[in-house]
């Protein structure tokens, strides 16, 4: 009786106070007396006792154990207080886990039965807990393991080690239109994300939905013990290093988009600051688009005191990104008009007096509120939704430049877009780069002139993944008259591809079909061109600031730049490179004007100071009048492409050989950039064709000896179609001398065209 009476003090020592406190007031009541009767009734009481409470405390140790589990699981897969709930059944990590899950499905029933692994007969019957009953009845062990292995683990979605398999069970929303047996057949598949609560119906699109996940850097999950923090990478460009993400190539995905390819863009756009730095100073500038902040760091690492730089951008990572970048480069910040300085940043005893304005705000807002010296737009796309902000507090003289991405729209693959942007009908034709530079011009133009504002275009750059425009603006509505009058229509001949400006004027034409040199509306059958337009019809290059340009980009080391720029002065000289110089006699006879050079003569001068006052300033009149329209003509519109209009079965010159045979009949010619194989010329197409099939070649040798007979029949025939055409053209010439730059520099070629038959 006393080893008894001891194990009951024992259990009842292990039990909580509350058991131990209800068993002493059972027994108390149950022995008031402690009598001998009761002294053996109480040894049996204590009996049972000792077998109640060690069930009791087995169930309260199974107790405290599940809840130890769920603590720590609780600790394993929630780290963080930003993600509150629990993991969804359907992520795991091994098929085992999943197949436990089948036990756990009856809540506390389940707890039972998982203690007496021995009771799990094989003939028992599970249901799957990814399916609902109406889908998948319970089944044996066997056969629920080959269901959730084939349709539902095989099918899974990996992530850093979880396996997101599909999920039957209703948890997406049912469409309220859906009521009884329609529910269960319409809830169709789907995965749960495991980084955010998302639904998703389709095995790709989860795939899709995870990656956007990863390139955003969103990847710490609510599931992953710890986060993988951001790896920042450091990239080198021009002396300035920069730190991005690692899907810093991605566009709209990520905080800080960085662009190699976009290098030479980049040192076009120093240039130009820097040559309008050589004109005033300081200046202000500014990177409406930031991103990673490349390039206003540029400006001020290079310029220094020469330039305030603000780099604006609207997203609070990429400011974020842009401040670190400036202390990395050794540049102080400045954020809402207080100076941030850090002393470890700008190193031991070395005095930097470059500091850069960092803002987040909308582009149209801070262009709106304050004034700059130089703008530069580099959006996502089209950047038509930013020139009006742009032209409204720009200073006279000042300089925009904007890098138009969307070449879908601009090289006509989606036309109907180019219709929305631009309120331009295009066609894919042989010049389309150049069509492009014209488009994103007009629009240009048309912005300014609603802010009573000219432009003057310095440069236009159309290359492979972007279109380049920098423009001077010239306060003032006289201006902006003149710069509105450029934009006119283009008419294009499929068949052929000439191409000529619209006359100006607004009567209408009873046959439209004139203006164009060539006669294949009266040889074809039906409509033969297309109206493009409205297009910008001024000259696209200022050959003073490339040149100046091109200094610069010397200066300061940018070899990328310096062939560009090169093609590019001799594109607007019209000249070949062989007649290129980087000190031409036509700088000594510039000056300048409106921060802009102009020609002048010394003879002109020279008969300034020896003739009166009202003469005089009537020939400076007349010479400005005179330099206006040479201005204007500087470079022809547009270009052909010699494999374009190569003859059938005769071997083309080479492209340098052909140059110099134009050159030689009389015209001038260049080569441009919009095309490695394109010609710039002022020579009409039908004479282009003309001295192409002159200097071909047979193909075959078999046929040599008849080919110089054939060759002159051919060009005999083109010779009469192009007088017929110089007569009817001639004749238009003559009633209308102001029908644009085309028409011009046809009527000045045609004695030459002549002269070389």
């Amino acid at each position: 009786m006393a080893a008894e009476e001891e194990a009951a003090e024992a259990s009842l020592a292990q039990l909580s106070p509350e058991r131990r406190r209800l068993g002493r007031e059972d027994g108390h009541e149950e022995n008031p007396e402690g009598g001998g009767g009761g002294g053996d009734s109480a040894a049996l009481n204590g009996v049972v006792d000792v077998k109640v409470t060690e069930s009791e405390l087995e169930t309260e140790e199974k107790g405290a154990e599940e809840e130890s589990t769920r603590e720590s699981d609780s600790n394993i897969l929630d780290v963080s207080s930003d993600y509150p709930r629990e993991k969804h059944i359907s992520i795991q990590r091994h098929l085992a886990d999943l197949e436990k899950l089948a036990d756990l499905k009856e809540g506390e029933f389940t707890m039972a039965v998982s203690q007496n692994t021995d009771l799990h007969a094989a003939d028992e019957k599970k249901p799957c807990p990814l399916c609902p009953e109406e889908k998948f009845k319970s089944c044996y062990g066997h056969k629920l393991h080959r269901h959730l292995q084939n349709l539902h683990w095989k099918v899974s979605v990996e992530f850093e080690g979880y396996r997101m398999c599909i999920c039957h069970l209703a948890c997406r929303p049912v469409k309220p239109n859906l009521v009884g047996d329609q529910t269960f057949s319409k809830m169709g598949a789907h995965y749960h994300c495991i980084i955010c609560s998302a639904t998703i119906m389709r095995r790709t699109d989860m795939i899709g939905h995870i990656n956007r996940h990863v390139n955003k850097g969103e990847t710490e999950s609510r599931f992953i013990t710890v986060p993988a923090p951001k790896s920042h990478e450091v990239l080198k460009e021009s002396a300035t290093d920069v730190q991005v993400l690692p899907n810093y190539s991605t566009p709209q995905k990520t905080d800080s988009y960085f662009n190699p390819k976009m290098k030479l863009n980049r040192q076009l756009i120093f240039c130009a600051l820097a040559v309008l730095a050589e004109e005033r100073k300081p200046i202000e500038c500014l990177d409406a688009f930031g991103a990673t902040g490349i390039m206003g760091l540029q400006w001020a690492k290079h310029l220094r005191s020469s330039v305030k730089v603000t780099i604006n951008d609207c997203n609070e990572n990429s400011v974020t990104m842009i401040q670190e970048n400036c202390h990395l480069n050794k540049m102080k910040v400045k954020l809402d008009t207080k100076e941030e300085e850090n002393d470890e940043a700008m190193g031991d005893g070395e005095e930097n007096t470059d500091t850069i304005e960092v803002t987040k705000m909308d582009a149209n807002v801070i262009m709106h509120l304050r004034a700059f010296d130089f703008i530069h737009l580099d959006p996502f796309g089209t950047s038509v939704n930013y020139l009006d902000s742009a032209f409204r507090n720009v200073r006279n003289l000042g300089i925009v430049s904007l890098t138009s991405t969307d070449i879908s729209s601009l090289y006509a693959k989606a036309q109907h877009v180019a219709q929305r942007h631009y309120g331009c009908n295009i066609v894919r034709t042989e010049y389309y780069k150049e069509l492009a530079a014209r488009i994103v011009i007009a629009a240009v133009t048309r912005a300014a002139a609603r802010c009573n504002k000219g432009i003057e275009v310095l440069l236009a750059v159309a290359l492979e993944h972007f279109v380049l425009v920098v423009v001077r603006v010239l306060r003032g509505p006289s201006p902006a008259d003149d710069s509105a009058k450029k934009i006119r229509y283009l008419i294009h001949c499929q068949w052929c591809e000439e191409r000529i400006f619209q006359k100006e004027g607004n009567m209408l034409e009873e046959n439209p079909y004139q203006q164009l040199p060539c006669d294949c509306h009266g040889s074809m059958p039906g409509k033969t061109a297309v109206v493009l337009g409205p297009l910008w019809s001024g000259a696209l290059f200022n050959t003073g600031f490339l040149r100046r340009m091109l200094f610069e980009a010397v200066q300061y080391g940018l070899d990328e730049a310096q062939p560009l720029l090169k093609t590019l002065v001799c594109e607007a000289e019209c000249t070949t490179s062989k007649h290129f110089s980087t000190h031409s006699p036509y700088d000594e006879n510039k000056q300048e004007e409106c921060g802009v050079y102009i020609k002048t003569s010394n003879a002109s001068a020279d008969s300034f100071l020896v003739h009166g006052k009202r003469k005089s300033d009537e020939l400076i009149r007349n010479t400005a009048k005179r330099q206006k329209s040479e201005n204007s003509a500087e470079h022809p519109a547009f270009y052909y492409n010699i494999h374009r209009h190569s003859i059938k079965g005769m071997n083309m010159p080479k492209l340098n050989k052909f140059l110099n045979y134009l050159s030689e009949a009389g015209y001038r010619v260049s080569r441009t950039h919009f095309d490695p194989m394109g010609v710039r010329t002022n020579a009409p197409l039908a004479q282009f064709k003309t001295v192409l099939m002159k200097y071909s070649t047979p193909t075959y040798t078999g046929g040599q000896a008849e080919g110089p007979v054939h060759l002159a029949e051919d060009v005999q025939a083109a010779e009469q179609v192009q007088a017929a055409a110089d007569g009817k053209t001639d004749d238009e010439f003559l009633e209308d001398d102001n029908s644009g730059v085309a028409a011009t520099m046809f009527t000045e070629g045609y004695p030459t065209h002549c002269a070389a038959d």
